[in-house]
Formats: structure tokens, sequence, C-alpha cells
């Protein structure tokens, strides 16, 4: 599959500026979540771009009104108030929930340990898996009027695709844990504030805002920029690869089984 095949993304080389590449989330009438089908979109496209010795920054964007609704739990992603997932009948299963798990964090990983310098602009909403994906990224410029959060503790899932270590390692600690366990969500300027977001510009900005530290990398010596995009990844890389943690699918297979021995949900 190649830039040409995906049905959920685009990825575009940018003709006025050499050595820009961009991945939209192009699920707009889903506010872009993230489905199985994009997963392996956006794992095919890292894979692309890792060859690509030609592209040195990588804006990742959300097509229409959202950077992404987080993941498609198969309900109504046109709400940001999604039901609980037990609302989802048979979409509901310990290996079915393993699976998605597995998946978001392979794509969580692929964008990672892209060599170019990622910069993630977001023009609206980001929830979810969507937060972690940023966090996945190098650098973040948001709309003003984009919100964040991470619901899953309200939506009766425990956190995944190993985000409670990404987003530690970028929120904090303390932060992280406010934020995953009251599922508030937070502006634009609150994500800066707390080092989340770097920059916070008008609506309909972002892209445009993106485009122009873009440019500003791609003038940098590539050799320099490359080495220094590579160390900071080695120094915080402990901190992410937690084999058995909470935020692990095996884990979560695990208690739901002894949810469901203790006649829990």
């Amino acid at each position: 599959m190649g830039a040409e095949g995906f049905e959920t993304i685009t990825l575009e080389r940018d003709g006025e500026l050499p050595g820009l590449a961009t991945i939209t989330l192009n699920r707009p009438e889903k506010l872009n979540a993230i489905s199985g089908r994009m997963h392996r979109e956006l794992q095919e496209a890292c894979r692309e771009l890792a060859d690509d010795a030609e592209t040195r920054v990588v804006i990742v964007t959300g097509a229409g009104r959202a950077f992404s609704a987080g993941a498609d739990l198969g309900g109504s992603t046109s709400d940001p108030n999604r039901p609980p997932l037990a609302a989802l009948g048979a979409e509901r299963s310990p290996l079915r929930e393993r699976l998605r798990a597995m998946q978001g964090n392979r794509t969580a990983a692929a964008l990672e340990g892209l060599p170019q310098v990622t910069i993630g602009a977001v023009n609206g909403l980001a929830i979810g898996g969507a937060v972690v994906l940023l966090a996945c990224l190098d650098l973040r410029i948001a709309a003003v009027s984009a919100w964040f959060s991470i619901p899953e503790v309200d939506l009766e899932i425990p956190l995944t695709w190993n985000a409670l270590p990404r987003l530690m390692r970028e929120l904090g600690p303390a932060r992280t844990r406010e934020l995953v366990m009251t599922c508030d969500r937070f502006t634009a300027e609150q994500a800066a504030a707390w080092g989340f977001v770097n920059r916070v510009v008008p609506d309909g900005g972002a892209v445009t805002a993106a485009r122009e530290l873009a440019r500003q990398l791609l003038a940098k010596d590539p050799v320099a920029l490359a080495v220094t995009k590579s160390t900071c990844a080695a120094l915080t890389e402990a901190m992410v690869p937690v084999h058995v943690t909470h935020s692990d699918p095996d884990y979560l297979v695990l208690a739901r089984l002894l949810a469901q021995e203790r006649g829990g949900r």
C-alpha cells in the first residue's frame, strides 16, 4: 500500500518546502476517529517515511474541525461524549480489546520512531488516543479553541497504547494522574502552560504555523538536526518501553476477566 492507496489518511510531500511531508487524518465525517484501517495506514506511512532520506520534517494534522476523536470504538464518533464501551455489546470482548490495544501501541511506536522531526498541528478537539499520538510527536502547535480530553476512565476503559508512560514523559506524573483520573478536558492555553503544546495560534492557523516552524527547521544543518532529534529520543526512551504496566493489553484482558469473576462489569 503506497500513499495513493490510502483511504483514511493522506500523505503529501510539500512542493513549496522540499523536505516537508504532511500526514492528514482524513475521516472528517467521523472527527477523524482512529479505525483499524487508519492504524494500518499510519503504520504504512511511517514505514514509507522511515526510508525517505529526502524528508526531514513531518507534520501530522486532522482534516476538518478535529484533530481526532480518538479510537473508533464503533459507536457514534461524531459525538465527543461517546457511550461507555459496555454499550457497544458484541464489540466488547477481552480479545478484541487486546488487539485494539496492540494496534494502538504499534501506531504510537511508529510515529515515535520516525527519524524526521515531527510536528502536531491541532486544529480542533483531540480525545483519548489522539492525545497519546500527539505525545509521540516532537513538537505540537494548537489552535486557540482546540481542546483535549483523556476520557477512558469515564468510558470504563483502562488506558492502553502504553499511554501512561508517554503522557507522563510529556506532561509530568502529577498532571497526568490528574487528567487521566478526572477525565477533565483541558484547553490549548492550559496545554501550553503545562508544556504539552509549544505554541498556541489563532483558529485556522495551526497548519500554517506548523509549516513556518518546519521552514525554520529545514534551514538547519540536516545532520546536526537529525543527531539532536535522535539524542533527545535516546534520553527519554527508557520512559516508554515499560513491559508490564497497567497500559499493557495483556493487563487489560486480565483485569476484565478478574472483574467478571467478581461480578463486575
